[in-house]
């Protein structure tokens, strides 16, 4: 499932309803959930997950932290309405849950962006990173997603990689004016289901936030990505890891939950453990039995088995 695709359900699932530190920041408490405990580590699902357990999107977020779950992502909270965002960060705020990310900026899929070095293009992204710093203010966010767009084929890559540190770097001021505490991660998209894009591999992250320097900028290390593009996931993890704030997950082939494919998740989530990571894990894959409750209980079956780290 390609990210344009979580974003178009995303926002459709929103229409139904009417009308929350640092990288190892845990909550305070979870003695609201019903599955306190229940994982080691801190999963975010997404609308759509549980659509088969809840009557709609609200409901969806009160099943997670009923079934343990700690927090929450939306590609797409960005283009939902004043009411929506009020109503979910109560809803959020009852069961102690952390919001994840959500998509700060447009994406332009078919042209380069960042790397041209277009001023319209710069200002553009840096007015909408300031209105994404006032959403989180409004939702209890931290993180969301930057994506830099594709290759510019008339430009060397050094050239390309100067426009976009210089992008990012306006940016992250303007984060560090809001007051809000924003920090923008940005993530690799793989050559097959996002082809041409600028930042496909974790050495290219790595080196982007190295020579932004503000803590308004880190790594989005999403694994599923990573698997197709560069493999040697625990390694590369490993190389990054100061500059990592957010994981974002899902099996190759297939882009399911864990289990479904290629990637040893028990050992991933193992590691992750014992790195001593409290921040969240996006959930932003499908469900390989999905449609069925009994396909949304397999999945949560799934993660309990993989978090074990047994």
């Amino acid at each position: 499932m390609e990210r344009r695709d979580f974003l178009a359900s995303s926002i459709a699932a929103g229409a139904a309803v009417a009308g929350v530190g640092s990288l190892n920041a845990a909550p305070t408490s979870r003695a609201t959930a019903k599955g306190a405990g229940r994982f080691k580590l801190n999963y975010a699902p997404h609308f759509g997950m549980f659509s088969s357990h809840a009557k709609d999107d609200l409901d969806q977020v009160s099943f997670a932290g009923d079934e343990g779950f700690t927090a929450w992502e939306d590609n797409g909270m960005r283009w939902r309405d004043e009411a929506f965002h009020k109503a979910f960060a109560e809803r959020m705020a009852k069961h102690n849950m952390r919001m994840g990310i959500f998509v700060a900026q447009d994406i332009d899929w078919e042209k380069p962006t960042l790397t041209t070095g277009d001023q319209g293009i710069r200002e553009k992204f840096v007015k909408q990173t300031g209105e994404s710093c006032e959403l989180c203010k409004k939702i209890n966010a931290k993180w969301v997603t930057t994506v830099v767009g594709r290759v510019s084929q008339h430009l060397p890559w050094g050239h390309q990689f100067a426009n976009v540190v210089e992008t990012l770097r306006r940016a992250a001021e303007a984060c560090e004016k809001s007051g809000s505490g924003m920090v923008m991660v940005i993530e690799p998209l793989n050559w097959r289901d996002h082809p041409g894009q600028f930042c496909a591999t974790s050495d290219t992250l790595r080196a982007l936030c190295r020579a932004v320097d503000s803590p308004h900028l880190k790594i989005l290390q999403d694994l599923y990505h990573l698997q197709v593009t560069e493999g040697n996931l625990i390694d590369n993890m490993n190389r990054s890891w100061d500059d990592i704030e957010y994981f974002q997950l899902g099996d190759n082939p297939g882009r399911a939950e864990p289990g479904t494919g290629e990637v040893n998740y028990r050992n991933v989530f193992k590691h992750i453990q014992s790195r001593g990571f409290t921040g969240i894990l996006g959930m932003e894959h499908g469900n390989s039995k999905g449609g069925s409750k009994e396909g949304e209980r397999s999945l949560i079956n799934a993660y309990l088995a993989a978090d074990s780290g047994q």
